[in-house]
């Protein structure tokens, strides 16, 4: 079974981190971080509670505190084992500090440990517009290895709900961890 870090942030969108929460687990092993403000939106985004969050993950998940520094992924040595971390939604704060090497809590520590030691770091920001800041964080990240998406979905596979849109982004970071999933139609995929 393989392992991967998805960590949920204060940033709108949450949809997406529970979506790869749900595909991820399915046959994979997922250690889940919640940024303090992750758990904010999850409330006012999709009424999931604090307490309520044991009610969504299932047996592969473990949900670690985000303020557990001791905790086995702080340690390259464990990073090392997983197939990456994938930070969605990635707010501008998170992007700031894993850019700058700040380390405030759990997720600043296993981004900036994944970039170390040279395993795939994925960033989905949701944000805009975009100052001048953000975009050298971008770079800086970029530069250091990381893959910096912006939540955007297509629309030539004719979206018809929210979900359709939401499956789309998670479907393109499935993709760049070479995941098999159906959660959109790839383009001109009937002519193959």
């Amino acid at each position: 079974m393989k392992k991967y870090v998805l960590c949920i942030t204060g940033a709108s969108g949450v949809k997406y981190g529970l979506k790869l929460l749900e595909q991820l687990s399915k046959e994979n092993f997922v250690y889940l971080l919640i940024s303090n403000n992750g758990y904010l939106v999850l409330e006012r985004e999709e009424g999931i509670s604090k307490k309520d969050i044991k009610n969504i993950i299932n047996q592969n998940v473990k949900l670690i505190n985000v303020n557990d520094m001791s905790a086995s992924i702080a340690s390259g040595s464990r990073i090392i084992e997983t197939e990456g971390v994938i930070i969605a939604p990635c707010s501008m704060s998170t992007l700031g500090a894993v850019a700058n090497g700040v380390n405030y809590n759990l997720i600043h520590r296993v981004a900036d440990i994944a970039l170390k030691e040279k395993v795939k770091l994925y960033l989905l920001i949701r944000e805009m517009p975009l100052s001048l800041i953000h975009v050298k964080n971008m770079e800086k990240l970029m530069q250091a290895g990381a893959v910096v998406s912006s939540a955007s979905p297509g629309f030539y596979h004719n979206p018809k709900t929210v979900d359709d849109m939401v499956n789309f982004v998670v479907g393109k970071v499935l993709d760049s961890f070479r995941i098999q999933h159906n959660l959109y139609k790839k383009w001109r995929e009937d002519e193959d």
